[in-house]
């Protein structure tokens, strides 16, 4: 990777990190206090927070069309000024109705500034070269829960949950959004991107086909994140066991993507999606077999790694078998499934675990194998599409 690109991954892993860890990371941190503080309980906080990730869903497609059209920095510099709004609304919200606008106003700057975005803006840039770029964001960000629900709680701890929002507000300010909107590459927008970024993307088969496998992995991801000690507990394993076999997800999806970056980047992306999709289903059958125990630090490598590399593939399948041509408006369509059933996730699993405990694993491990499923369908083309960068 040369110096230029490496350095517009690491400006875009660290505006990542920083986007994830104030905002989809921040409730399972401070859902309690600001809950306590504002009067409402976490039921209510909880839908609410689902609610913005619906908005971020509804708004893909258009985020999708900024980028394509060239104004991806500006988009995550915009994006930046969201997050900043959100956050100091947050700080001082004191009612129902006012969380609720704050977390209107993050979840519009989710929707144009999260993964989604920053594939989009990769994209545009190196075109069907960006997979390295693609791979390398998501190293750096996989660190988000790492470092973000320590530094929040920390910050909690220290100086209040409201001056921690405002803290988190600051870094999106004054160092993020300077870094998004002058230190990315500015893509060149000629007369024939501008006749390319208006045509249809049609809603073919391979679209639906796409469109299906990561919506029923993202619910499966959304699902686990929010309950995977109970489940764990549940298949046997104890308490303890349970948050050690949590604690080796990050690790696992940290080497999953060097393993990505490396040894299967010889191979065409649909390749390495479609492996993803099996670790589960392997990591389930184990656990249910074996128990818990033991097993659950199994379980939870495999799950953890194969939720690494979907995360890559969301954005690197797309760009191999359709091209660059309207790539973000791709992403913004295929995201949106996927983004409207992993925020009902939670609560479906929830119910699940009641009635069936840990067999809810077969509902998992089904959901997972119908993803593979549609990937094993779906054709590698015999020519990567074109490259193209501006």
């Amino acid at each position: 990777m040369d110096k230029g690109r490496l350095f517009t991954v690491l400006v875009l892993g660290s505006t990542q990190t920083l986007a994830w860890a104030s905002s989809y990371y921040l409730p399972a941190v401070l859902a309690d206090a600001i809950a306590h503080d504002t009067d409402v309980s976490t039921n209510w906080l909880f839908g609410i927070f689902s609610g913005s990730l619906i908005i971020s869903a509804l708004l893909g497609p258009r985020m999708g069309r900024m980028s394509d059209a060239g104004g991806g920095n500006r988009m995550l510099a915009g994006s930046n000024l969201l997050f900043t709004a959100g956050l100091v609304l947050l700080a001082f919200t004191h009612s129902l109705p006012m969380l609720a606008l704050a977390w209107l106003v993050l979840g519009v700057g989710m929707g144009f500034g999260l993964y989604d975005a920053a594939f989009a803006v990769l994209g545009r840039i190196y075109g069907t070269n960006a997979r390295g770029a693609i791979t390398g964001i998501t190293l750096l960000a996989g660190f988000a829960s790492t470092i973000g629900w320590p530094l929040t709680a920390w910050g909690a701890a220290t100086i209040g949950w409201r001056d921690t929002c405002l803290a988190w507000a600051a870094l999106h300010l004054f160092v993020a959004l300077p870094l998004n909107y002058w230190a990315l590459p500015q893509p060149t927008v000629t007369a024939e991107n501008k006749k390319t970024m208006d045509k249809p993307v049609p809603i073919d088969r391979p679209m639906i086909l796409l469109g299906f496998a990561f919506a029923a992995a993202w619910i499966v991801t959304a699902g686990f994140a929010a309950h995977f000690p109970r489940i764990l507990e549940a298949t046997g394993a104890s308490p303890a066991q349970a948050i050690a076999a949590g604690a080796l997800m990050g690790p696992a999806q940290v080497g999953a993507r060097v393993l990505e970056a490396s040894v299967l980047r010889r191979f065409h992306p649909l390749v390495s999606a479609r492996l993803a999709m099996l670790t589960h289903p392997v990591g389930a059958a184990v656990i249910l077999t074996a128990g818990g125990g033991v097993s659950a630090g199994a379980f939870a490598l495999l799950h953890g790694a194969g939720n690494g590399v979907i995360t890559i593939a969301r954005g690197t399948v797309p760009l191999m078998i359709f091209g660059p041509e309207n790539y973000g408006y791709r992403l913004g369509i295929l995201g949106m499934p996927a983004r409207f059933l992993s925020a009902a996730a939670p609560l479906g699993f929830s119910l699940l675990i009641d009635r069936m405990g840990g067999d809810v694993l077969l509902v998992s491990t089904a959901l997972m194998l119908a993803a593979c499923g549609a990937l094993c369908v779906l054709r590698q083309p015999r020519e990567p599409a074109a490259a193209h960068a501006d």
